[in-house]
């Protein structure tokens, strides 16, 4: 009997996990071939495009290490950033907008937003924080070139 209700509640949550995995993926994959939706980007360029594109001119930065750091530091830290921005957005005066710096690409005017809001948040952060990190021109750091208008 108590078996039994261990098998179901893993089976349960088993499901549950395999379920929201696969419905992240897919919802990453629709977002990352629309169009990015932040200012500067060419216009109709697509998440993928805009990946590509770094990936290229990440290839012709000097010293190499430094454009394939930059990929690194997107890859190892986009994650973390954009789920903390997401979080000090949605709850302003919240713990983590107390000890997290003011930052441009922390969305504003969604203070409160509905749980199914939330994804398309998020999203829009990833958007922002990889344009920031590899497609806006900097003073100083990795010299990427410009953005490639396909």
């Amino acid at each position: 009997m108590i078996a039994g209700l261990f098998h179901l509640v893993w089976k349960v949550v088993w499901n549950t996990f395999v379920i929201l995995v696969c419905s992240s993926l897919v919802f990453v994959g629709y977002k990352a071939n629309q169009p990015m939706a932040v200012t500067g980007v060419p216009q109709g360029m697509t998440y993928v495009e805009f990946i590509q594109d770094r990936l290229d001119a990440a290839k012709t930065v000097q010293p190499s290490r430094c454009g394939w750091g930059m990929m690194l530091s997107l890859v190892a830290l986009g994650p973390i950033y954009s789920g903390v921005y997401t979080e000090v957005a949605i709850h302003p005066g919240g713990f983590l907008d107390k000890v997290t710096a003011p930052d441009p690409d922390i969305p504003i005017g969604v203070a409160r937003a509905k749980w199914f809001e939330v994804p398309g948040i998020w999203w829009s952060v990833v958007e922002r924080l990889s344009w920031t990190m590899l497609g806006k021109p900097a003073a100083y750091g990795c010299q990427f070139r410009a953005v490639a208008i396909r």
